[in-house]
């Protein structure tokens, strides 16, 4: 089980990484200044699919933490 936890752990540190960047510059990242940051946009193909893939898998890895936590 801490084997399936780690692979889905490395899987999630991957999907996390290719979402798109939604603020254009790294300092309005820190600071906030990107206007458009919170407004609701719409994801479209290879976007959408990787926000849902992430959530499943972000669902599965805390699902699995607990299933862990509590039979150990």
């Amino acid at each position: 089980m801490e084997m399936a936890l780690l692979i889905l752990s490395i899987i999630l540190i991957a999907l996390v990484l290719l979402q798109g960047n939604k603020a254009t510059d790294a300092s309005q990242i820190m600071t906030g200044g990107n206007s458009e940051l919170f407004q609701v946009q719409k994801e479209r193909g290879v976007e959408l699919f990787i926000s849902r893939l992430t959530f499943v898998v972000g669902a599965a890895f805390m699902i699995l933490a607990f299933l862990i936590m509590f039979t150990a």
